[in-house]
């Protein structure tokens, strides 16, 4: 198997979260650590080496995300008054007329919805998954074929300004970005199964970064708002944001039909490398699914990627079905060395 590298950082663990809100109710959350082992010994088993990330600092995760944001991201939980619950989490959503004054006014505005709480170490680990797509960023930029960043807690719903989807901190976003110094243009692939409102907000506007996505169809279904056919960037950026939802119950041929679309736009944008928005959460028996990709399946899209000829720079976003995660993982990578 090629020499593909990996990068994670325990840290990223550090963030546990306990509460989810989602249609009217409580539920146990599924962004947890325990994603994490699956892959890690999927990897192990492949030969792959998993680094430590290298600290970038602050100045990639600032070009993406506004200062305000994340100001209150590192200081939130610290100001949150224990006799409110062990969890910064929010009731209230206020971003228009909404004076940020206290910490639950700022919650309002810079949390999106309940699925995103904020713990004690949550800033260190959205911190520490950023530096994974960063340090796989740099091996490609260094002429790698490939780099896969383990990412948890994910981030393709983070959007400039606000935590949402279980994510904090955009890394696909801040992969791309940063990958905007060594390459002209960069196209974002997101294959999840939700829609990364996040990194479409953040490209709306660019021309520079291709943002293309596959995703069910968002109506009653996470983000509810975005991730329309007719959502399609805007300025200089319009045409450059593509969505490609898919009905519910599609089958996987559907979604490989998509698939092949995306890469087609990505072609005929003459992408010189391809950040992929990986989810697992379109496996016919993830709790999230709404498609029915097989195991099989993710070998086909790691062998239709690695048939670009492009680097390819993996960001890792959903998938809770933790049984299955390895499998997936291992058809996956072992799809993309193929070539």
């Amino acid at each position: 198997m090629p020499a593909v590298k990996a990068y994670f950082d325990e840290t990223q663990n550090l963030h546990h979260p306990q509460s989810y809100l989602t249609r009217g109710a409580m539920r146990a959350p599924q962004e947890v650590p325990a994603r994490i082992p699956p892959l890690l010994a999927a990897l192990t088993d492949m030969g792959v080496d998993i680094d430590t990330p290298r600290d970038h600092g602050m100045r990639p995760i600032s070009a993406v995300h506004a200062m305000g944001y994340l100001r209150y991201l590192e200081s939130a939980h610290r100001r949150w008054p224990e006799d409110w619950g062990a969890e910064v989490i929010s009731n209230i959503y206020v971003r228009k007329n909404n004076p940020m004054k206290g910490i639950l006014a700022e919650t309002a505005y810079y949390i999106a919805d309940g699925s995103s709480p904020i713990g004690p170490d949550t800033w260190r680990a959205a911190y520490a998954s950023a530096q994974c797509a960063l340090s796989a960023a740099d091996d490609i930029a260094a002429g790698q074929t490939s780099a896969y960043a383990i990412c948890r807690p994910p981030g393709h719903h983070a959007r400039p300004d606000a935590a949402g989807g279980f994510c904090f901190l955009n890394n696909a976003a801040i992969a791309a970005d940063y990958l905007r110094e060594t390459y002209d243009k960069v196209a974002v692939l997101d294959p999840d199964m939700h829609h990364g409102q996040g990194i479409q907000e953040i490209f709306w506007e660019r021309d520079d970064i291709l943002y293309v996505s596959i995703h069910g169809d968002p109506t009653n279904f996470y983000p509810v708002v975005t991730g329309f056919e007719d959502e399609r960037g805007e300025g200089k950026g319009f045409g450059y944001n593509i969505n490609l939802p898919m009905p519910h119950g599609s089958s996987e041929e559907f979604f490989f039909d998509k698939f092949e679309e995306a890469l087609t736009a990505i072609r005929l944008f003459e992408a010189d490398v391809i950040v992929v928005a990986l989810g697992f959460d379109t496996y016919y028996e993830d709790p999230q699914a709404k498609v029915s990709v097989t195991s099989e399946g993710f070998g086909q899209m790691g062998r239709l990627l690695a048939a670009t000829g492009k680097p390819i720079c993996v960001i890792q976003e959903g998938g809770y079905d933790v049984d299955h995660l390895g499998i997936n993982a291992t058809h996956f990578f072992g799809g993309l060395n193929s070539e």
